[in-house]
């Protein structure tokens, strides 16, 4: 007798059919039998559910899943307030080009226009915060709505997807077939014409410099700029979302610092001193052009994959539009025989020692509290190059973004396109799933850190190998404290409620330490990276010379 399949079972099989492994959310009344297929007895073939302890945490690890795959995330919720719990991690996703798929219960397809329990138009209100967002009508449509929300999340410019599953649909016998594995489409490289034109362009520039931005991060992008490096030598600047872009034995050729916030960096004044930017896989969310353009007259080429949004201070003289990594062979093979300009090398070269310079700074005496140079460094010490490091957003993650080095790509995670709090501990916690064979590192605040603590339970639950360290200011939100103190008599809003961060960690289950004074920060920071299973290093962090951060911004064009 054939066995009846149900609305959850095309679900199922469509997550199965596009290698997704992991799912992450919180079960509810009108997605109950999607749940049951996920973690129910005859469950064998479907991913793994991590069941989480917010809605807005699945999907933050949903999108750290995707951005450590490669593959399209999942995060699943019941209706109502469980959909509405999902958009601060839908438009985080959808603005940084993590690729998701949240998938939220409905009411009855009869209950949807009338005010009953949990009834809300979620696919109307996901729409603007999505590349795709569908509510299914009919059974039989399941497998190619969630088809079309798959492809969707992984185009031109990949972000989140969003389908609505009514209670009935997911209860319903399916007669139709679900879709066999299809093929994926392939983009091809830029127009052959326009690589011989930027060849030109590059050959007649006396600075050309390459600026790396979140498309420009995965694997094959990274390869591929790794073998143009390694033939012409080419300066580049990385964005906070392209960190770890440039390798090890390629940062003394051709790393030039990120930017990403105040402009006031080594990037920027290389920027600003270009004749040509080269802009790789850049979006304009994670770094204004406004910012690092203001004046308006850089010579800008926008290579990506989908075509630039233009404005006032991002008008490129050219695009070349396809896929980045093919592109950027190509474009290694039609340069043969090209020299970096030589006339170039001594400005960069005061560029390079000014970056050493930073990377060499010993932190000033702090009283009683570590200075943040001093966190980084002692961080920089016990993380390898393997492991990856999230930063949640705050003003610890200025100054991570900033002096702390990596190697690889997507192994310093940060948010730059919305800036979220909260995503540090969910981002790690993937990290850690995904690799469990090494430390997988969380940087948060204390007030980030809060936001999304409860996950710990998770972390313990899952005995995950993971080491939070939480730079404390006696609970103040302090990136916004000190630009308020910048620009007003004194800061409003700032102060909220004391915690003890070891006890708390405690509370779950997790291993509790704190770095009692600044002398002890190497010693306190050794211990947690040899403690097993999920540890959280409370940091009491002098913020006294954060103003500096913002100190001596490039606000004019450079002599």
């Amino acid at each position: 007798m054939t066995k009846k399949l149900y609305g959850a079972d095309i679900v199922i099989d469509s997550l199965r059919k596009h290698g997704v492994d992991l799912v992450f959310g919180i079960p509810g009344a009108k997605i109950d039998r999607l749940f049951e297929a996920l973690d129910g007895k005859d469950s064998d073939d479907a991913p793994k559910l991590i069941v989480t302890r917010h809605e807005q945490n699945a999907v933050f690890m949903a999108q750290a899943y995707a951005r450590l795959t490669g593959k399209t995330g999942v995060a699943i919720s019941t209706s109502g307030p469980g959909v509405g719990n999902l958009t601060t991690g839908i438009m985080t996703a959808n603005a940084e080009g993590d690729p998701i798929l949240a998938i939220g219960g409905q009411v009855q397809r009869k209950d949807l226009h009338r005010l009953t329990h949990q009834s809300t138009p979620s696919a109307e209100i996901m729409a603007p915060i999505t590349r795709y967002s569908a509510e299914i009508q009919d059974p039989n449509n399941i497998s190619e709505t969630i088809a079309n929300a798959f492809e969707a999340s992984q185009g031109a410019e990949k972000g989140a997807s969003f389908v609505s599953l009514p209670q009935d649909v997911d209860d319903a016998v399916v007669d139709e077939k679900p879709l066999p594995i299809y093929e994926a489409p392939k983009m091809g490289p830029a127009d052959p014409a326009e690589l011989d034109k930027l060849v030109d362009l590059i050959k007649h520039s006396k600075m050309p410099v390459i600026l790396i931005g979140q498309r420009g991060g995965n694997e094959e992008v990274t390869a591929a700029l790794h073998n143009l490096l390694r033939d012409y030598a080419f300066p580049v600047v990385e964005t906070f979302q392209a960190a770890g872009v440039v390798s090890r034995d390629l940062e003394d050729q051709s790393y030039f610092g990120r930017v990403g916030l105040f402009r006031n960096q080594v990037g920027d004044q290389l920027l600003q001193q270009s004749d040509l930017v080269i802009a790789v896989g850049y979006d304009a969310i994670e770094y204004e052009p406004r910012n690092w353009n203001k004046e308006g007259q850089l010579r800008i080429v926008n290579l990506d994959t989908k075509p630039a949004q233009i404005d006032n201070h991002y008008t490129p003289v050219m695009q070349l539009v396809g896929d980045i990594a093919t592109s950027l062979n190509q474009l290694d093979q039609l340069l043969k025989g090209f020299k970096y300009p030589a006339a170039a090398k001594d400005q960069l070269a005061a560029y390079k020692a000014k970056l050493d310079k930073d990377k060499q700074q010993k932190a000033p005496q702090s009283h009683g509290k570590s200075h943040p140079l001093a966190i980084v460094q002692a961080i920089q010490e016990n993380v390898t190059d393997d492991m990856i490091v999230s930063l949640d957003v705050g003003s610890h993650y200025i100054w991570m973004a900033r002096h702390f080095r990596c190697y690889q790509p997507r192994h310093l995670l940060i948010s730059n396109g919305m800036q979220t709090l909260g995503v540090g501990l969910p981002w790690a916690m993937v990290a850690a799933m995904l690799h469990p064979e090494r430390k997988a590192v969380a940087i948060c605040g204390d007030g980030g850190f809060l936001f999304s603590g409860s996950e710990l339970s998770t972390a313990v639950q899952h005995h995950l190998n993971l080491v939070v360290i939480v730079w404390n200011d006696d609970a103040h939100y302090d990136m916004v404290k000190f630009q308020e103190e910048m620009k007003y008599p004194q800061a409003a809003g700032v102060k909220f409620g004391d915690c003890d961060i070891v006890k708390y960690a405690e509370s779950f289950g997790a291993t509790g330490l704190r770095v009692e004074k600044p002398a002890d920060l190497n010693k306190v920071m050794n211990k947690a990276f040899n403690v097993d299973g999920p540890v959280v290093v409370d940091v009491p962090v002098d913020y006294s010379n954060n103003k500096d951060l913002a100190a001596n911004l490039i606000d004019s064009q450079l002599g």
